[in-house]
């Protein structure tokens, strides 16, 4: 599906949820969350483009291929953190959501030591 496809059925879809929201209000959400997980499925569909490039980047520079999975990592992280994040605000839970965020954020974190602990140390050979 290209972004235009994509962008009518999230329309849609909120203006299918807007509907239900006076009278049924957890159909609205039922909706956001099914249109949420549609969209979020075809955005797995692509990271295969992305972990394809990572790998080219990967081979053009001598680099552990073990960073490369701790930046795919941390990208879906972040995405499920968003996404975790922004369902819980649309069923109208803004202390889960922020919970989450926080727990992505931290995550993120822990997996970049290693990362950064490599930088500090390949820093410190060339002072040396």
């Amino acid at each position: 599906m290209n972004m235009v496809q994509i962008g009518v059925i999230g329309v849609v879809g909120t203006l299918l949820a807007i509907q239900f929201k006076s009278g049924k209000s957890e159909y609205g959400i039922y909706i956001s969350v099914v249109l949420s997980l549609f969209i979020f499925f075809c955005i797995i569909s692509r990271l295969n483009i992305i972990v394809d490039m990572m790998r080219t980047i990967g081979s053009y520079i001598n680099m552990d291929t073990a960073y490369i999975g701790t930046l795919i990592k941390m990208l879906g992280i972040t995405y499920v953190a968003e996404f975790s994040s922004g369902i819980c605000k649309d069923a109208g839970y803004q202390t889960i959501a922020v919970q989450i965020e926080i727990f992505g954020k931290l995550a993120v974190l822990v997996l970049s030591m290693p990362v950064l602990m490599a930088l500090l140390e390949t820093i410190k050979e060339f002072l040396s």
